[in-house]
């Protein structure tokens, strides 16, 4: 198949608009459910014919859902591997859905629902994630819309779940309310006062954990930390929200004091750096992912602080996300070396800069 990003309700990426609560600092909100349908094999254990089957029934009720209705459904397993990875730097599917590790491609009846701020991947490690994004920090409001669909889907295909344990996911560790609370959180200021090393730590103390752009087993890129829970059973899913947001909420207060000693203690130190991050990426004519995303970080600070002005929050964001390698390639048309990918990355951040930016010197 060929994927049509125009059939994508904003193009699954809504949550980039900075209109959440906290928008400089905090990229998105998301709420993760796993569920897992009665009376199938759980995705590792299944078979194909199970598999498609599953497929089949989430097909039949996505129209009869509200919220979930005019969802388009991409079929990932029939999506050529460019595709896939497109919708894994899009935050729509896993690694796992996109089969980015695996050899034989992405698992057979894979798929993902798309529509406005809402996915639900199918047959993944679980037969069901329901993700709910909002912009900025609003776990809450994303809980709340979770809530919703998943009562509303599970009241259709009925959900395999325990009268102790709570609902069954393939994982162990998922098993109880198979939620994942996280937030999508950008802090240079405490990497840069080196103070990071004491909140991370903190995180962990409290039974959270982060991870980089993209979650499980991804690098830390352009001071861009995924907070979110550990464990899921034995707490209801209000009260590993209400956890999650405390802590955040103490982590966006520590962000903001670290940005203001910055400006008071080294201002002139730290306006030459993020100017000259601004300027690289106006001038450069060849970037790598890795350091596009680490000036591009130093240019969101600045555009925070108020060194660049006319520089929206939401343009920063798309450069993130638009950016990355696959986005380049499907703006091309064809596939890029590395080295094709990195001019074709400076090209189009100059031209996005250069389109938006007044500076005040």
């Amino acid at each position: 198949m060929t994927l049509d990003l125009s059939l994508l309700p904003d193009g699954g990426l809504q949550w980039l608009a900075p209109t959440g609560e906290h928008a400089s600092i905090v990229l998105s909100s998301r709420i993760r459910l796993a569920r897992n349908l009665a009376g199938f094999a759980f995705p590792p254990r299944a078979r194909e014919g199970e598999r498609l089957r599953v497929l089949q029934a989430v097909r039949q009720a996505v129209p009869q859902l509200e919220g979930l209705c005019d969802g388009v459904v991409v079929r990932v397993d029939e999506c050529t591997a460019a595709e896939r990875l497109l919708l894994h730097e899009r935050h729509l599917v896993s690694r796992e859905l996109a089969g980015l590790d695996a050899a034989q491609g992405a698992p057979t009846a894979g798929a993902v629902v798309v529509t406005g701020d809402v996915g639900l991947m199918v047959n993944e490690e679980d037969h069901l994630r329901l993700q709910v994004f909002r912009s900025g920090f609003d776990l809450e409001g994303a809980l709340r819309h979770a809530e919703g669909l998943d009562r509303g889907l599970g009241g259709i295909v009925p959900y395999a779940a325990h009268p102790e344990f709570g609902f069954l996911t393939s994982c162990p560790t998922n098993t109880g309310t198979g939620l994942r609370a996280s937030v999508l959180i950008h802090l240079p200021a405490l990497v840069m006062t080196q103070e990071i090393g004491k909140v991370l730590q903190g995180l962990q103390h409290m039974g959270l954990t982060h991870r980089g752009l993209y979650g499980e087993g991804s690098e830390v890129l352009g001071n861009l930390f995924q907070i979110s829970n550990q464990t899921t059973l034995g707490r209801s899913e209000g009260e590993l929200v209400d956890q999650l947001a405390r802590v955040v909420r103490r982590v966006i207060e520590r962000e903001e004091e670290a940005r203001r000693v910055l400006r008071r203690e080294a201002g002139y130190i730290i306006e030459d750096k993020l100017w000259r991050a601004y300027g690289t990426l106006r001038h450069a004519r060849s970037l790598s992912g890795e350091e596009a995303m680490q000036l591009l970080s130093g240019v969101r600070l600045a555009a925070s602080l108020q060194l660049v002005t006319g520089l929206s929050v939401y343009t920063l964001n798309k450069l993130l996300i638009f950016s990355q390698t696959a986005h380049l390639m499907h703006g091309a048309g064809r596939p890029l070396t590395e080295g094709e990918a990195s001019v074709a990355r400076a090209r189009y951040v100059r031209l996005v800069l250069a389109a938006e930016a007044r500076i005040t010197d």
